[in-house]
């Protein structure tokens, strides 16, 4: 079985600022890698913050944050990953919100967000993913998922037997930390799997125009529901280990998955209507 030595880096985002946010994470990528790390992920729309406006931020698939990550985790030997605005030529007009995983290798998986938060304006701006999406890192198979994307559980149940690791990088306002916390908690827990949640911290923008503060909390949870590492409302790195023998632990001491139901495996007849 495998050991993985992961990061989140909890960072303060300039806003539609690419040059100086590849700077910054460039040197946080450096030392979580430094430091252990095995894979490093980098919050949501890492390098422009949540931004609507796509003319401004929208890149290729070959772009310069692809580059950047792909240069980071050739650089380093530490697999990268991080989410943002990808035109990539596709029959929709509209970019997606892509998490793109770059190996040491310089191999590329990516992930487009399968649930743009249209309460935040996104999915006026941003195509929706098609595809669920699990990469082998070094032996640990790891489900790219993407912030709003926490919220739907039906999408991690689907994958959950063939994942050991749940990715969500995010940019998850103060506002709503209370249910961040619970629910990067809660997919551990059913899907008896880790779940690293990596968020943002500082001020980006509203639809509106208006502040919108973050509070960080990046969070690494086992498949227990307990907490590995976390850290609050500071920029900094946030690592743990993933441990594939502790998920093939609990869901033998706890097999619950090969009872879960699917609304497929049931017919509408089974649905009782009341009232």
């Amino acid at each position: 079985m495998a050991r993985l030595q992961v990061a989140g880096v909890q960072a303060d985002l300039a806003w539609e600022d690419r040059d100086t946010n590849l700077a910054l994470l460039g040197v946080q990528v450096s030392r979580a890698a430094a430091n252990g790390a095995r894979l490093v992920v980098l919050p949501e729309m890492f390098p422009s913050g949540f931004s609507m406006d796509t003319e401004r931020t929208a890149e290729a698939s070959d772009g310069p944050s692809a580059t950047f990550l792909r240069d980071a985790a050739m650089m380093t030997g530490a697999w990268t990953a991080g989410s943002f605005a990808c035109r990539d030529g596709g029959t929709d007009e509209r970019p997606t919100n892509r998490l793109l995983l770059a190996s040491p290798d310089g191999d590329l998986h990516h992930y487009d967000k399968v649930h743009p938060f249209s309460h935040g304006g996104e999915a006026d701006h941003f195509a929706p993913g098609r595809r669920l999406v699990v990469v082998d890192v070094e032996g640990v198979r790891v489900a790219l998922f993407v912030c709003y994307d926490l919220r739907f559980a039906n999408v991690f149940w689907e994958l959950a037997p063939d994942v050991d690791l749940y990715v969500v990088p995010a940019n998850w306002p103060s506002r709503r930390r209370k249910h961040w916390q619970a629910l990067l908690t809660a997919r551990a827990i059913e899907d008896q799997a880790f779940v690293l949640g990596v968020n943002r911290v500082g001020v980006g923008r509203r639809v509106d125009g208006g502040d919108l503060p973050y509070g960080g909390d990046t969070t690494l949870v086992d498949p227990w529901g307990a907490t590995v590492a976390t850290m609050a409302d500071q920029p900094g790195l946030v690592m743990g280990t993933v441990d594939t023998d502790e998920v093939a632990r609990v869901r033998t001491q706890l097999a619950f998955l090969p009872d879960r139901r699917f609304s497929d495996d049931l017919s509408s007849d089974d649905v009782l209507q009341e009232g």
